[in-house]
């Protein structure tokens, strides 16, 4: 990545959001996301049918979407490699996110795994077709993820930048999730929110209160 020079005794320069996008967009998953989402924009314009329920679902999501980034943070990206019997459990999610937390700054390892969307986007597709009870509201289903799998990657993404917070919010989501990173990897799992899900659960404790962790870039490592 070009844009990652050094500033002054080893301190990383800051990049702007113009670089950052440039570099953002040669990675499939923003593509693969963006593609559906398209999709589902331009199919959804042409079924038509607008019901106040379509204007729940993104409502919805936008409640519940914290739980599920820590849902699945916990029980999948943080998921510990287990055998039964002569197999091994352990999925290429919880494997690239193991190589996440070793090396935060190897820019490939921040996005969803362009094999796991190669399934998993056919799959939604499926159930918007099949779980909701007209097509139109499956497609409101569909843009509604496309544009948080969006804002999710994006997200991400920038805070493993060298891109220095602006805003307010920005800087709080920034500092969260540096703290699961490089303070304690079993505390602060949202990325795209900050102060949500994980103090619901009980994950969000004062970092200065927590011992900084030996294993936060060798997860599950014995100390």
């Amino acid at each position: 990545m070009s844009t990652n020079r050094t500033e002054g005794r080893g301190r990383r320069a800051s990049i702007g959001l113009r670089d950052a996008a440039a570099e953002f967009v040669r990675h499939p998953s923003p593509w693969m996301i963006g593609a559906m989402l398209a999709a589902a924009v331009v199919a959804r314009i042409l079924v038509g049918d607008w019901q106040v329920t379509d204007a729940l679902v993104p409502l919805v999501a936008l409640l519940v979407f914290p739980l599920v980034e820590w849902v699945i943070h916990v029980g999948i990206l943080h998921w510990r490699p287990r055998r039964i019997g002569g197999l091994t459990l352990d999925s290429l999610l919880a494997r690239k996110h193991r190589e996440h937390h070793s090396d935060p700054r190897d820019v490939p390892l921040v996005f969803i795994p362009w094999q796991t969307l190669a399934w998993l986007l056919p799959v939604l597709v499926l159930v918007a077709w099949l779980v909701f009870p007209r097509p139109g509201l499956g497609l409101t289903f569909l843009v509604t993820l496309g544009v948080l799998g969006s804002i999710y990657e994006w997200t991400h993404y920038l805070i493993h930048t060298d891109y220095r917070p602006g805003s307010r919010p920005y800087r709080a989501v920034w500092r969260h999730h540096r703290h699961h990173h490089f303070k304690n990897e079993h505390y602060w799992f949202t990325v795209t929110t900050a102060g949500t899900a994980d103090r619901i659960l009980g994950t969000e404790p004062d970092p200065a209160t927590v011992e900084t962790s030996p294993t936060a870039r060798n997860l599950h490592a014995t100390r």
